[in-house]
């Protein structure tokens, strides 16, 4: 039980690096991009927050 949560946890995260390495490749003003990055990260600790069952 506790592995596969961590291992849901660990893919989690590696999604969102890789989401927030493609949005830096994309080509957007600096603002767009940061704007995009916000929600990326939101979204992620969200997801995050759901494994860890706090919602």
């Amino acid at each position: 039980m506790a592995s596969s949560m961590l291992i849901g946890i660990l893919i989690t995260f590696l999604v969102i690096v890789l989401v927030l390495y493609l949005v830096q490749r994309l080509p957007l003003d600096a603002k767009m991009r940061q704007i995009v990055q916000v929600i990326v990260i939101i979204i992620g600790i969200i997801s995050l927050l759901k494994y860890l069952a706090v919602f």
